[in-house]
């Protein structure tokens, strides 16, 4: 049996014989979820409806699952490669009941696919339940294990704690207990010892999850009014049993990619030997050039931070046993990217829309790879050269941010030349970069806490008005709630000035953050007086949460039911439809200029600017930037309408040129925001060839009823944020009148600076530079600016040049003098406030007149130390060697370098210490000349 054929049969068991939908996978890179690096299971996509946030319009679904267990909670990474089974990539098949079936059909039909359809031998079937906790108060789950009592004995039937069989989706949320399906692959049938305990001969192929508790903040359980399956089942073990293997690597699944990776490499075939380095090598580049291919798909790219830096560490890994067993010192693993799209691209279509996105990356990756690890080593052996028995903090430090070395390679790097590396240190100077990923966890430690609330309560939705007005005043409260110190709201019926706080009402002019536009701030006032400064707004499932404080404390309080009038900042919320109106202007303008590969990948829609990510794979020309702005400006003067209407999803789709955001989840029925046209002529005439060259898209962002009311847009900045993604930063409106006010300022006083000027010149270059790089102004103005500046800062080179000329007649000069005072066998002097190169022409003078001698010279200028030394041979032979000689200096000063045994040159950042340098120069040679 093929592995296509297990997956179609997986598949059409539960739509043709059971009345399930098939599901298309979630995209490998779950947009819209931050608590997930990858989408590790099936039932992410599902999250919102065991959240109780969402719902679908069917109640039974199976598909597979695009996985990838790397980075974070789940990650297999350090396995790949060592065992059979473990993957970084890896589908999961699965079935879901949203509400409708549980334990009686998940597992009778899970005991008939893998008995009746697939065949496998019921006596080597084992089933774990949960055996309960009194800690939660949960009883052993009897149901699921008398109902396995129909088809197994009571021996195959086993017990086990909530670590194995008590499934929870986080600290909070949805849990319950899960049986799994585990397969007994001994000779003898004598597994039933190795249930759950990590061994290839007993293997778990299916989990069947109940979900019918929730865990509430306070760690306690209740039952959920609706219960849920959640199933999984491992795919490539499936495959690797079903097909009678021992190994998932020895089924079809993988062959193509060995038959590939031998073609490519030009080595042995795979050999299915565990330990044997080369059948590793095989298995590592296989897995890790499918989780490649998905994540790279799916809209991920290899980078520095999150999910990017995982995809970018999996791809280095890959390279390195490439290198180190294939000996493969050229790029590789693109070449296998065709042969993941020919094998998969059938049950996944999307690998087909642009594969050579993909091998071009990879290929990118794999060429910076060599030039960033060639210098990585340089700097490793640097490090290590300097003696001593660890790698200190700093230079782990170095590799990991400027050469991309995780902590754990230096680390392998320096056990191998019988180093330790100062962990300790490098975490330390870690520090501010782990701030931000804490500031985002405890955000999502207070947003957690208002799930919770949605969830374990029956709080109602709230209605939006803030289309039409910013104004109400016949809101009621539902509920206020109090943060406390931890970060998590909790009910509360006296809310305090001082307490940050989140109020519900039964309706709110305010928006709520969501599709990249910011939450509206404003007041709430109470009959009584008492006025709430709402501070941001945001939504959980269809309840807007009011976040803010108290601000002036009246008659009354704000209890359940009272009246409130509700304002928004009006001039605030303006500002914002500016942005967000030219933020869909300038979509489309991308689009015409630079074509319709250009898709959105995010955005920030902000009061004061907009910032837009988009797929492009180079950088926009400044003469594209301009016609970007210059097209978007057309729009806004020519003041057309700007239209919202909702329709059904299915209608809308089908409009010519309609724009949606890549990885965005629509729902049944969504809002079209189009400019110069309406809804009802959109679909009255989907086809027609006009509206690509207009603005239409789905939102449900708050728009400018006209285009002229943006009244001028100027781009900012245009940046990479990722491989394949580029980031412009925008303005709107008096915001952008007045960059191009603050440009043509800058520009005015370059005007008046040019040959002619005075000794000055160089601190008014250095003065408008600064302001160029600190001011608010149009990226194309700031080109002007800088062209003008590189014609002056030549100017500027030509002063500095006869400035140095008579710096060095100086150096010169003193160097006669040392070098007319000198006795010994060695000089060591300070020469005042000179560069490396005077140091270097004085000590070319020196060793014209002494040739016999050692000779270091330093200098501090400003924060800096040079120094310079050069050794002749007959003294290199007692011992003493420039490049050792000037490092030690070097040292002392705070710094480093070194170079050849005659000469060498080294830098320092501590100039109060040049003085102790130089005595301990004369302490080495001394030592070392006698």
């Amino acid at each position: 049996m093929t592995s296509r054929e297990i997956r179609q049969q997986y598949i059409d068991f539960f739509v043709k014989g059971h009345g399930h939908s098939y599901v298309p996978s979630s995209p490998v890179v779950p947009h819209g979820d931050p608590t997930l690096l990858f989408a590790n299971a099936g039932m992410n996509q599902f999250k919102d409806v065991f959240l109780g946030l969402g719902t679908r319009e069917y109640n039974r679904a199976v598909n597979t699952q695009k996985c990838i267990r790397a980075g974070g909670k789940h990650n297999d990474l350090a396995d790949v490669g060592k065992d059979t089974y473990h993957h970084t990539f890896f589908e999961m098949l699965g079935n879901w009941s949203l509400g409708d079936y549980f334990k009686s059909e998940a597992i009778d039909w899970g005991w008939k696919l893998m008995t009746e359809v697939w065949g496998l031998p019921a006596d080597r079937l084992h089933a774990t339940v949960f055996e309960g906790d009194d800690a939660d108060g949960v009883p052993a789950d009897d149901e699921a294990a008398e109902i396995w009592s129909n088809y197994l004995p009571a021996e195959r039937i086993s017990r086990w704690s909530k670590k194995d069989n008590f499934w929870e989706m986080g600290d909070t949320g949805p849990c319950g207990p899960c049986s799994e399906i585990h397969i007994d692959l001994t000779p003898d049938k004598s597994g039933a010892p190795l249930v759950n305990a990590d061994d290839p001969r007993v293997i778990e192929l299916w989990n069947l999850v109940f979900i019918q508790f929730n865990r509430t903040a306070d760690a306690s359980l209740e039952s959920l009014p609706a219960k849920h399956v959640d199933t999984g089942l491992g795919f490539e073990r499936t495959c690797a049993v079903l097909q009678g293997k021992s190994s998932n690597y020895d089924t079809d699944v993988f062959t193509p990619l060995f038959d590939a990776i031998r073609d490519v490499t030009k080595t042995r075939p795979y050999g299915s030997v565990l330990e044997d380095p080369i059948d590793v090598a095989y298995r590592v580049i296989a897995d890790h050039v499918r989780a490649l291919t998905f994540a790279l798909t799916d809209g991920a790219h290899c980078g520095n931070d999150g999910r990017n830096y995982v995809l970018r560490r999996i791809l280095r890994r890959a390279v390195r046993y490439g290198r180190q067993t294939f000996e493969m010192h050229d790029p590789f693993l693109h070449h296998l990217v065709p042969v993941v799209v020919e094998t998969m691209g059938d049950v996944f279509p999307e690998l087909t829309t642009n594969p050579q996105a993909v091998i071009d990356e990879i290929h990118e990756e794999e060429q910076s790879f060599s030039r960033t690890l060639d210098r990585g080593i340089e700097l490793f052996e640097e490090a290590a050269g300097r003696g001593g028995e660890s790698i200190d903090a700093e230079d782990a430090f170095r590799l990991y941010d400027t050469y991309g070395f995780p902590i754990d390679l230096t680390t392998l790097m320096a056990e191998e030349r019988g180093m330790a590396v100062d962990v300790e240190g490098f975490e330390g100077l870690m520090e501010d970069a782990r701030q931000r990923s804490r500031d985002v966890g405890g955000q999502a430690d207070a947003l957690e806490s208002l799930v919770n609330i949605v969830q374990k309560s029956d709080i109602e939705a709230t209605a939006f008005v803030g289309y039409e007005t910013t104004s109400i005043d016949d809101a009621r409260v539902i509920g206020v709630f109090a943060q406390d110190d931890e970060g998590h709201f909790e009910a509360t019926d006296s809310p305090q000035a001082g307490q940050v706080l989140a109020l519900v009402t039964d309706r709110t002019p305010f928006y709520a953050e969501a599709g990249g536009q910011i939450g509206d701030t404003g007041s709430v006032r109470a009959a009584g007086g008492t006025v709430y400064r709402v501070t941001d707004t945001i939504k959980v499932g269809e309840v807007y949460f009011h976040l803010g404080e108290i601000e002036s404390a009246g008659g009354g309080a704000l209890g359940s039911g009272d009246p409130l009038v509700m304002e928004v900042d009006a001039d605030r919320r303006r500002r914002i439809m500016a942005h967000h109106t030219s933020t869909h202007l300038m979509n489309w303008a991308q689009r015409q200029v630079l074509g319709d590969h250009v898709h959105q990948r995010g955005s920030l829609v902000a009061p004061d600017r907009l910032r837009f990510d988009f797929s492009h794979n180079q950088a926009m020309s400044v003469e594209e930037v301009v016609e970007v702005e210059r097209l978007t400006n057309a729009i806004i003067d020519q003041d057309l309408a700007v239209y919202t209407a909702s329709g059904a999803q299915e209608d809308a789709v089908k409009i010519n040129g309609l724009r949606a955001v890549f990885g965005e989840k629509y729902p049944p029925r969504v809002r079209v925001v189009s400019v110069g046209v309406g809804l009802d002529t959109l679909l009255g005439d989907p086809d027609n060839a006009e509206w690509p060259t207009r603005s239409i898209e789905f939102c449900g962002g708050t728009h400018l009823a006209q285009t002229g009311e943006a009244e001028r847009f100027a781009i900012i900045s245009e940046e990479a944020v990722a491989k394949g993604i580029r980031r412009i930063t925008a303005l709107a409106g008096e915001a952008a009148r007045q960059a191009e006010a603050d440009g043509q300022a800058l520009l005015g006083q370059l005007d008046g600076l040019g040959d002619d000027a005075g000794d000055d010149l160089p601190q008014r270059v250095n003065e408008i530079q600064d302001a160029i790089n600190q001011a608010m102004i149009p990226l194309a103005t700031r080109h002007q600016l800088r062209e003008r500046l590189v014609a002056l800062q030549k100017i500027v080179k030509k002063q500095q040049k006869k400035q140095s000329k008579s710096a060095a007649a100086d150096v010169v000069g003193a160097a006669q003098k040392i070098a007319d005072q000198a006795d010994g066998a060695f000089i060591v002097e300070m020469i005042e406030e000179v560069d490396g190169h005077a140091l270097r022409a004085g000590m070319d003078v020196i060793r014209k007149k002494c040739p016999d001698a050692a000779v270091m010279l330093g200098s501090a200028t400003g924060d800096k130390v040079a120094f310079v030394a050069a050794v002749p041979d007959e003294l290199i032979k007692k011992g003493l060697k420039a490049g050792d000689w000037v490092r030690d200096v070097a040292k002392v000063a705070g710094g480093g370098g070194g170079g050849r045994p005659d000469m060498a040159q080294a830098g320092g950042k501590d100039p109060a210490k040049i003085g102790e340098a130089l005595d301990e120069a004369r302490r080495i040679a001394a030592a070392a000349l006698g």
